[in-house]
């Protein structure tokens, strides 16, 4: 969502390349945990790896001193694996497929300023049977206090730059919530005409089982939306005007979009669910 919160547009990407392009599957390949790190304390088994993803590798072995506390078993403990994306998660059995809120998933909810886009992933990550995380972008992005590169400013090298570090910075947070059985959802603001900041490098920080949906109400709502933001938040309605005709271009592209024009955020966080459930049975093409 880094243009959508009252920052001016990039410029689209050179005519050609689509929103597939730039969707590869490299992996992000982190560096591994310092293996003396929790020396003096015992070893803690990891918890059993989330449905649908692989375990992680075993480490290496902790000195344990003879005298030395046992560690409690809590979430937080598994170490992600070296150069492991998220997967694909494999699809619910028959009995459990009308309850996607129990399938641990990593998605990714892309929309113009107003679409609603971190309401309905709070609400949808308050909402579900397995831990759930929300990662914004927008909020990671702000994390740089002095030297932030405000888009609004003007976006530029150092504003893209950035952003790149906060969505590889996502990225890893999710594969790492992941590792330790929770779920995320991320949002940003992904441009269909610029790929490379915006499909290809969540796919790189985050895995190939990555699960986007665009959610794109009519202009009017976003309008109506955007006027009641305040501060660097809101946007002129020409800018608002402009992002939302880029957005459009995820028509035909292979992505579930949802139009939630008509819809509240709980009636939203339930079409995401059939949309998920969808998407995991029959992965979208892009």
């Amino acid at each position: 969502m880094q243009h959508a919160v009252g920052s001016p547009l990039p410029p689209p990407h050179r005519p050609g390349h689509g929103p597939a392009t730039g969707w590869s599957s490299a992996a992000h390949h982190p560096v591994p945990p310092n293996p003396g790190a929790h020396q003096g304390s015992a070893p803690v088994p990891p918890p059993p790896p989330a449905p649908g993803y692989p375990a992680p590798p075993p480490g290496p072995a902790a000195a344990v001193p003879p005298s030395g506390p046992p560690v409690p078993d809590t979430t937080g403990h598994v170490p992600l694996p070296p150069g492991g994306p998220v997967v694909m998660p494999t699809a619910p059995p028959a009995a459990a497929a009308s309850d996607p809120t129990a399938t641990t998933l990593a998605v990714l909810l892309i929309g113009p300023a107003g679409a609603g886009k971190t309401s309905v992933a709070k609400f949808w990550a308050d909402h579900r049977r397995v831990p759930t995380a929300h990662i914004s972008l927008d909020d990671v992005r702000e994390w740089v206090r002095s030297g932030f590169a405000d888009p609004q400013s003007g976006w530029n090298d150092n504003s893209e730059a950035q952003y790149r570090l906060a969505r590889r910075t996502c990225g890893f947070a999710a594969r790492n919530f992941l590792a330790n059985g929770i779920s995320c959802i991320l949002d940003d603001a992904v441009f269909p005409d610029r790929p490379v900041v915006g499909l290809g490098g969540w796919k790189r920080h985050v895995g190939p089982g990555l699960l986007p949906v665009v959610l794109l109400p009519g202009l009017d709502i976003v309008l109506e939306r955007n006027a009641e933001r305040s501060g660097n938040r809101r946007l002129s309605d020409e800018e608002v005007a402009r992002i939302h005709g880029r957005m459009a271009g995820w028509y035909g592209s292979g992505l579930p979009i949802i139009d939630n024009s008509q819809l509240d955020v709980p009636e939203t966080a339930r079409v995401l669910d059939d949309v998920l459930a969808r998407s995991i049975a029959s992965p979208p093409q892009w």
